[in-house]
């Protein structure tokens, strides 16, 4: 279990802090600094859960049922929140209009909130050896 989620924890960290460099280099002339705050919110909070993905992945008290149900929470947690916010931040950049997407947004924060959950309630009830 702990490779997947080290490779997943990785890959989701390179490209937040790609993206993060990306909107700082390049980004940052072309939209409002109201939409540059919110891409980085977006980076920030993809960096936060690639960051949970490693340390969860050396950590062996984890179910594995527990684990696959948070994984999966996390990965499209992240692609519906992050993802959105950085299409809804660039929208002024495009001819299509991302608002159509934009409840993409809570419902992948929604996500990410119920895998913290779930990770609290695993490890309360968890039996001490």
């Amino acid at each position: 279990m702990g490779r997947r989620f080290y490779i997943a924890g990785f890959l989701i960290g390179v490209v937040g802090v790609i993206l993060g460099a990306f909107a700082t280099h390049g980004l940052k002339p072309l939209i409002s600094p109201d939409a540059m705050a919110t891409f980085e919110t977006g980076t920030k909070y993809q960096i936060y859960h690639a960051l949970l993905l490693i340390i969860l992945g050396g950590i062996s008290g984890l179910k594995p049922k527990v684990g696959k149900w948070v994984f999966f929470l996390i990965i499209i947690g992240v692609l519906f929140f992050s993802g959105s916010i950085y299409l809804l931040a660039t929208n002024s950049l495009t001819s299509f209009n991302f608002k159509a997407i934009a409840l993409l947004t809570p419902l992948g924060g929604s996500l990410l909130i119920l895998s913290w959950l779930i990770l609290l309630w695993s490890f309360i009830t968890l039996k001490k050896k």
